[in-house]
């Protein structure tokens, strides 16, 4: 049975753990999940995310005193009608369609930090890999309001990407040293996505962070 029409009879709040679940259950049984056609760009090799995660710099983790996310501005808008929420939907979504706003009205949304495939825009958050807060409390307090607000709406690297809105909700603002996706098959490319983010912005991270990582990236092949 596909994971989407299971996951619809379940309560909104409940279906994060529904969803972990279920894509188990389909690793288990050899179900393969359908990806979307497109993901965030500039996702780096293993050799690659290893170079740049040497060169970060190991700090204490600042404070979030002073922050808010109104001080990284978003969703702005990128062309025509469309902000950067409707661009990643459209990108990293299959068979979207929109409005005359901008507004996706169907298609259909694969989360690959827990594998499931959503066909409404409503249930579908876009992430901020490096969470605002997070950047905030490794050097992006220092940064001018524009510059948070590149960070906020980073189309070029990979920070942004569409996933389940509860498991967004369940990641908040937490490092990898305290949460990675719940499938355990991306978690090479989420830490490959980080180590980048970091490293094109210049954001530190702390020593937990980074053994975190290393360990992730450990299980990639390339």
């Amino acid at each position: 049975m596909r994971v989407t029409r299971v996951l619809a009879r379940f309560p909104r709040v409940t279906r994060h753990a529904a969803a972990v679940v279920l894509a188990a259950v389909a690793a288990l049984v050899g179900v393969s999940a359908q990806p979307a056609s497109a993901a965030p760009p500039g996702i780096p090799s293993k050799a690659t995310a290893q170079s740049q995660l040497n060169a970060l710099t190991v700090a204490t983790q600042g404070s979030t005193s002073g922050y808010s996310r109104d001080l990284f501005p978003h969703w702005i808008t990128i062309s025509g009608s469309c902000n950067t929420r409707e661009q990643v939907l459209k990108r990293d979504g299959t068979s979207v369609v929109v409005d005359s706003s901008c507004a996706a009205t169907s298609g259909r949304w694969y989360s690959p930090y827990e594998g499931a495939t959503w066909t409404a825009a409503s249930d579908v958050d876009i992430d901020h890999v490096v969470p605002l807060a997070e950047a905030w409390r490794s050097g992006a307090n220092s940064w001018t309001t524009s510059r948070r607000q590149s960070f906020a709406n980073d189309l070029t690297r990979p920070q942004l990407i569409a996933v389940t809105d509860n498991v967004n909700q369940s990641k908040g603002d937490q490092d990898p040293s305290t949460w990675q996706p719940p499938l355990s098959s991306y978690r090479c490319t989420y830490s490959k996505m980080w180590i980048t983010v970091k490293y094109s912005w210049g954001l530190t991270l702390q020593s937990s962070e980074k053994s975190a990582l290393q360990s992730m990236l450990n299980a990639c092949s390339s």
